[in-house]
């Protein structure tokens, strides 16, 4: 079932595919994505449209049939609508163990891979997904598909990991991600990591391309995501990945994912 706003028609599910965290297909006519990361893979297709999206602070545009992203995870991008109409897309999540989260450097190189034959393969794996007795098929598909973008990534040169200048703002990811649902002050960060409040902001910003606030929201919209996938209720869902109440994580999942956090349950009926 498609959960439906203005603008905005979205379909998610989990599927039973290891390595596959997430399906979503969704139509944008007027959506701008926040800056944000993923602990996953994004590998998206269009199917109509055009996309303009930023990836570690540099702007791309895609549009064609014929192409595929390849957005990594732990590394900033927004995203947003181009045309009036908008854009058609297909997402699949894929966790770690599908590509290893060192390839990132890679695919901040080259997020769009212009590849017909990776994109029919990739088109192909939606159409098994969309029917639960094809798992296997869709496995054997995914196989293929890691080893296509594995392929790409590694002909790419790779990005030299992060250098001495970011280790503090390394740091504090690491203590973001430990504390999603739990949170913690500014103050408490500054204390656990000795440095000045304004200097961790400043070195966490420089490196992620946004502030520290802005990566645990959208690291909590993520795991709310998960939660409501697997049938979790919003008014849970909010508390256990740190959101004050349920009107906090409607506020931030609408801007995040345009649309709400029930609609988007609901989107996700199937399996």
């Amino acid at each position: 079932m498609a959960a439906q706003r203005p603008g905005a028609t979205i379909t998610a599910w989990r599927p039973s595919v290891p390595g596959i965290a997430e399906v979503l297909h969704a139509h944008f006519t007027a959506h701008a994505y926040p800056a944000h990361t993923h602990d996953t893979w994004d590998l998206m297709i269009l199917d109509g449209g055009s996309v303009d999206f930023a990836l570690d602070r540099h702007r791309h545009g895609m549009t064609g049939r014929s192409t595929v992203l390849l957005l990594p995870p732990g590394v900033t991008h927004d995203g947003r609508t181009v045309t009036p109409a908008g854009f058609r897309k297909r997402v699949l999540y894929l966790d770690t163990t599908v590509l290893p989260e060192h390839l990132a450097g890679s695919a901040v190189d080259g997020p769009i891979l212009d590849d017909e034959v990776l994109r029919h393969r990739v088109d192909r794996l939606h159409a098994s997904l969309g029917h639960p007795g094809d798992a296997f098929e869709a496995e054997s598909r995914l196989s293929l598909i890691r080893d296509r973008l594995r392929a790409h990534l590694d002909a790419l040169a790779p990005t030299p990991p992060e250098c001495g200048s970011n280790r503090l703002a390394g740091r504090l990811r690491e203590l973001l991600d430990a504390r999603i649902s739990a949170g913690l002050s500014l103050g408490e960060a500054a204390a656990i990591l000795g440095a000045h409040p304004s200097h961790l902001i400043r070195s966490f910003t420089r490196a992620y391309g946004l502030p520290p606030h802005a990566y645990l929201t959208g690291r909590r919209v993520d795991r709310a995501r998960r939660l409501l996938l697997a049938g979790e209720r919003p008014a849970g869902v909010a508390v256990a990945v740190g959101f004050h109440d349920q009107a906090h994580l409607h506020r931030h999942f609408v801007r995040h994912v345009g649309i709400t956090p029930a609609r988007y349950a609901r989107a996700g009926g199937r399996s």
